[in-house]
């Protein structure tokens, strides 16, 4: 083929591809288009003044190829974009459900100038076609906070309550968390109450997206108030009460004072009695027979018995309503250890042994987290020292701060929404 002949052939390659962006959106998709809308406009960090926005759902087995052929794109072209894209977009983990944009120009023959597609509810992967070759990059939509406040008194349980007041209750859960060593919530009163300032993320002003944070929050259980002021301290985020005490208490960092880890938390060990790969969801510590064993935590005993085929003579903690430790492989209790026992954290609670399913003295220490197993050696167990006098100045403005905001939202729940007793405000 002579050069003429190859310039002939790269623009009609180059025509086709410039037309074929000339296409209206099919006519079978049900495209949204955005409404014209006047002053500066941007969807995924593009301006739209001039540009018509239609937004479309991924289908079941769609992949990159059947989608550029609906807007119009030939086989060829559509293999050039996938791998123009390829670096933020992979074309193996298009999601179903999922929606896909064009902006294309007010024409009488529609341009698509960009063509977005959604990856997660704030990420995007954007290709831009506009200059003389096709580029594509990432896009974050940008997240806004609501601050929220709540507050009720209780005759059920608080995730109950919360939902009667149209709060999503996975606000329980993070309470639960930050109460988790002041307060038991599966042992909340009829006659408890609280008061939460919280922030809620959303996406396009109007999209929730997640509960972002608990910003000060009172609670009144038996009587007593138990006060939460978020505060960093050396870097570390807690919330702690009037005086400065931080919330939380710090668990040990292992149940053994001497011990060497002989096996780790895997969901696919290979069990050496058994000899089969299975989930070992705790931390082997072997020692001598004897070694006292202690709990690394303040709790009660929740669990005591021997399993022959498994972990034989065994204690279960309750921490509080989110922690729990299991100790197994016991060859004997500490004297007076029944359920429902108190114990302190530190407390000798039974001795190392090798009862049950074992080839050799060893404690098999596990931990749940509201009820899911997680390794203990990577267990968050933020410090638990007080604010310290240098910060106290800074700790008592921001707790003055939350008291005063507790306060105002109070008074305007009581004003203007006294049966939802919730208020919502925007965050400049």
């Amino acid at each position: 083929m002579n050069k003429i002949s190859i310039w002939i052939v790269a623009g009609l390659l180059l025509l086709s591809f410039s037309c074929k962006r000339n296409a209206q959106p099919p006519a079978d998709e049900e495209a949204i288009v955005a409404d014209t809308l006047t002053g500066k406009d941007f969807r995924y960090g593009v301006c739209i003044d001039s540009l018509d926005v239609y937004e479309y759902q991924i289908k079941n087995g769609d992949n990159m190829a059947a989608i550029f052929g609906r807007l119009g794109f030939s086989a060829l072209e559509a293999d050039r974009i996938t791998r123009a894209c390829s670096a933020v977009l992979d074309p193996t983990k298009l999601q179903a459900g999922r929606h896909y944009a064009t902006l294309t120009t007010r024409d009488t023959v529609p341009i698509i100038q960009y063509i977005a597609f959604a990856k997660t509810l704030t990420d995007y992967a954007v290709i831009d076609f506009t200059g003389d070759t096709i580029i594509s990059y990432a896009y974050e939509k940008p997240i806004t906070l609501q601050r929220r406040y709540v507050e009720g008194v209780l005759n059920t349980s608080l995730w109950n309550c919360l939902q009667r007041q149209g709060v999503n209750p996975l606000l329980a859960v993070q309470i639960a968390d930050v109460y988790a060593w002041e307060i038991d919530f599966f042992d909340v009163k009829d006659g408890d109450s609280f008061r939460v300032l919280y922030d809620v993320a959303f996406i396009d002003d109007t999209t929730e997206l997640k509960i972002a944070s608990i910003e000060g929050a009172i609670f009144n259980h038996r009587g007593k108030e138990f006060v939460a002021v978020p505060f960093t301290q050396d870097s570390v985020f807690e919330y702690f009460d009037h005086e400065g005490n931080s919330l939380r208490k710090a668990f040990l960092k292992a149940p053994l004072d001497f011990f060497r880890i002989t096996s780790r938390f895997s969901n696919a060990r290979f069990h050496p009695v058994l000899k089969r790969y299975r989930a070992h969801h705790g931390v082997d510590y072997a020692a001598p027979v004897g070694t006292p064993v202690k709990s690394i935590g303040a709790g009660s005993v929740v669990g005591k018995g021997f399993q022959a085929g498994g972990g034989g003579n065994f204690l279960k903690i309750k921490h509080n309503s989110v922690y729990t430790t299991t100790y197994m492989h016991l060859s004997r209790f500490a004297p007076g250890m029944q359920v429902g026992k108190t114990v302190q954290q530190g407390e000798v609670i039974g001795y190392v042994g090798s009862t049950g399913l074992s080839t050799g003295p060893h404690l098999d220490f596990r931990v749940h987290k509201n009820g899911q197993p997680i390794d203990p050696l990577k267990m968050e167990s933020p410090p638990s020292e007080p604010i310290r006098p240098e910060l106290m100045d800074s700790f008592r403005i921001i707790k003055e701060k939350v008291f005063a905001e507790l306060d105002r939202f109070r008074v305007t729940s009581q004003a203007e929404t006294p049966s939802s007793l919730v208020v919502t405000e925007e965050i400049e």
